[in-house]
């Protein structure tokens, strides 16, 4: 029997040890079960947040507000009634009485934002994208002040101090606007405006609300006056579209817009028509700074809409004075200058219309009145300045085609015309026209940059009928069938084409290749009183005459051409041509003179004059020097027999026949050579001298001196 005190044993031994390793402890929560209870803590909070700030209306948060909002535009920020900022339910609604935002100090005192009363409720995800849209604005007697500093380089709507943004508003999709005042001021630009804002509830169904804005101002010193309404549809809550209607009146001009807009400030996209209309298209451009030809009235229509810094004028059609215009251009806001590009077409340009493309008034053109007097001399060349300051404002990119030019006797066509401003630098290239079947072409470049203006002149008229040429002008064809070619190159300085002129250096030339020419013309400018006789009783008065080359050739120098020379070698004579004429005050003192190849008893071998000024030019066909041979002829006759007078008239028919080499080439004087190889010494030296070995007395000297430079 077991002993009691014997201790118990162990009815089971311990289990021997296991070589595989104890499970762990079991982990509180997975991964994902983490990211959940932090997820659900946040929307905790979130919701936790949101059911405060509904139920407060964020009140509590005002004095953060005026605390953070002035930290980060470093302006007074006061709001001094009611303030509220919550989420309803996922917009943000913010409301504030009596908020004031301040103006910078370079602005003045006052403010920069005032409101009795702002309600808004702003879109929570375009804060987030930074597309700012607001899609409910309730303001009453609200006031902005919008201003740029004299530089241009700050603006009280950019908070940075560093410089000044261009206005960008939020998107409105729908606004209760009462009692604004909004004040824009850029003396940079010269604009100064102030516009009322005003809100008058729709009487239909149609729209929610209008509202309907009038305002005045000057612009670059002329007053304007505007008034308009934007019509907000019950459809712009699903993104729907608001009506504009906008009307502009001042430096005689009208301009009507209408059309939709995406939202109440949202120009961007919008399908807009203006209709422009007044008396001067200038004064319109004037308004932007930028300079156009002034018109006679005009009226334009054209769709218009806004694309990131780019107006855009579209499907434009109109007319100016009795011209039409049709095409597109653009306004691009960039730095540091506006931009305009054109693509414009006109299918009939009046010659009127034309005129102050070149510095004519339209109204003086319109009534004939280009000719002035100055110093009792008339003047036709045009004096219009240039608007050099205007030009700082712009550049310009524009491509003009004419088809017709309505002018009389004046066969001009199919105008090209390219023009690039580039900071003042003004280039026409290419200008090119039609004449007669002849093309001009023309690259022509303004120098604004300097002081005064810089003209550079290359103008080119390709070989071009004489015939049809004259018959354009209104001159009977008359059988002729020669060609001429021409070319000027001059460079000039003055603010206006006169005194551009008046200063110009360079080169004239006009090449007359082998042609014919009708006998009559020719005779009667060489004063061949025998042959013209002979050829009217023969009564064969369109006979050709064979021109075998010919130059009319200027030399410029400070405004001063002289011939160099005039030379044209025909079949039966060589005609010669000396003198010169004034860019200064217009005047001419030209002579020209024709030696026989043939002989003749009746020819005058004397110059005919060709005097006056540019506006009325005179022939004097009666010259001195025919005078005094028709005086020694008289003397003759009375002492010997009547026969004896016909010496004095006597061509021996000695003219020495032009290289054509040398003329075809538009060589000067010094270069022209006879057709035996030898310098020629009856052309003149390239002076304005008459004589026929160039050289002046001091008479002539002191009489074209007066006469081109109108000093004694």
């Amino acid at each position: 029997m077991a002993d009691r005190d014997a201790p118990i044993a162990a009815r089971e031994t311990a289990p021997p040890p296991s070589d595989s390793p104890d499970r762990p402890a079991r982990a509180l929560g997975t991964p994902l079960a983490s990211a959940i209870a932090v997820v659900a803590t946040l929307l905790g909070l979130l919701v936790l947040a949101w059911t405060m700030l509904f139920v407060t209306k964020g009140r509590f948060l005002k004095p953060s507000f005026e605390k953070v909002v002035a930290a980060q535009t470093h302006r007074d920020v006061k709001v001094a009634g009611d303030f509220q900022l919550y989420f309803a339910p996922f917009n943000l609604r913010f409301v504030a009485e009596g908020l004031t935002i301040s103006n910078p100090a370079w602005a003045g005192r006052g403010n920069f934002f005032s409101a009795k009363r702002i309600d808004s409720r702003i879109s929570t995800w375009s804060l987030i994208t930074g597309n700012r849209r607001i899609n409910w604005l309730g303001l009453e007697d609200g006031h902005v002040d919008l201003q740029w500093d004299a530089q241009g380089r700050r603006n009280t709507w950019t908070f940075s101090e560093e410089k000044g943004e261009p206005l960008d508003l939020p998107i409105i999709r729908r606004a209760l606007v009462q009692g604004t005042l909004i004040r824009y001021v850029d003396p940079r630009m010269q604009i100064a405006a102030g516009i009322r804002i005003h809100t008058v509830e729709a009487k239909d169904t149609q729209f929610a609300s209008t509202i309907r804005f009038d305002g005045n101002g000057t612009a670059r010193g002329t007053r304007f006056t505007m008034a308009g309404a934007l019509l907000t549809p019950n459809a712009t809550v699903s993104g729907g579209r608001n009506r504009l209607q906008l009307h502009v009146e001042g430096v005689r001009t009208a301009v009507d817009v209408s059309g939709t807009l995406p939202g109440a400030t949202e120009i961007e996209g919008a399908d807009l028509h203006m209709d422009a209309r007044g008396q001067n298209l200038a004064d319109v451009f004037s308004v932007a700074g930028i300079a156009v030809p002034d018109t006679r009235n005009y009226r334009l229509r054209s769709a218009l809409t806004k694309k990131g810094d780019e107006w855009r004028f579209t499907g434009l059609r109109g007319r100016f004075g009795a011209s039409d215009l049709a095409g597109r251009f653009t306004l691009a806001m960039h730095e540091p200058r506006l931009l305009l590009t054109a693509d414009l077409a006109t299918h009939v340009l009046d010659i009127v219309d034309a005129g102050p493309f070149v510095g004519y008034s339209p109204q003086a053109s319109a009534v004939g009145a280009v000719v002035t007097r100055a110093t009792g001399t008339p003047r036709i060349l045009p004096d219009a300045p240039l608007r050099v300051e205007a030009l700082r404002n712009f550049d310009a990119k524009v491509h003009w085609t004419v088809r017709t030019v309505r002018a009389e006797s004046l066969p001009v066509s199919n105008i090209t015309l390219g023009l690039d401003l580039d900071d003042r630098l003004l280039k026409l290239s290419p200008l090119n026209f039609s004449m007669a079947r002849g093309t001009v072409s023309s690259d022509i470049t303004i120098d604004a940059r300097r002081d005064p203006v810089f003209t550079d002149y290359d103008i080119r008229l390709s070989p071009t009928p004489m015939g049809v040429l004259l018959a354009g002008f209104g001159v009977e064809e008359s059988g002729t069938s020669g060609t001429l070619k021409a070319r000027v190159q001059m460079t000039g300085s003055g603010n206006s084409v006169r005194d551009s002129l008046a200063s110009s250096n360079g080169r004239i030339a006009v090449i007359l290749p082998k042609g014919s020419f009708w006998t009559r013309n020719v005779q009667l400018s060489e004063l061949d009183i025998g042959v013209f006789i002979q050829k009217m009783f023969e009564k064969k008065l369109k006979e050709p005459v064979q021109i075998n080359c010919g130059l009319i050739g200027f030399s410029v120098r400070n405004g001063i051409a002289a011939a160099d020379p005039i030379l044209i070698d025909t079949q039966k004579n060589v005609m010669l041509g000396r003198g010169g004429f004034s860019f200064r005050n217009e005047a001419i003192d030209l002579a020209f003179r024709a030696d026989g190849k043939k002989f003749s008893l009746f020819a005058g071998q004397s110059p005919v004059g060709i005097g006056g000024y540019f506006a009325r030019p005179s022939i004097q066909v009666i010259s001195p020097e025919l005078l005094a041979r028709a005086g020694a002829g008289l003397g003759l006759g009375v002492l010997a027999s009547p026969f004896a007078s016909v010496i004095a008239f006597v061509d021996i028919g000695d003219a020495k026949a032009a290289d054509c080499g040398p003329v075809l080439a538009g060589a000067a004087a010094q270069a022209q050579r006879t057709d035996k190889g030898k310098p020629r010494d009856d052309v003149g030296k390239g002076t304005t001298a008459k004589s026929e070995d160039g050289t002046r007395s001091n008479e002539e000297r002191r009489k074209q001196r007066k006469k081109f430079l109108g000093i004694f």
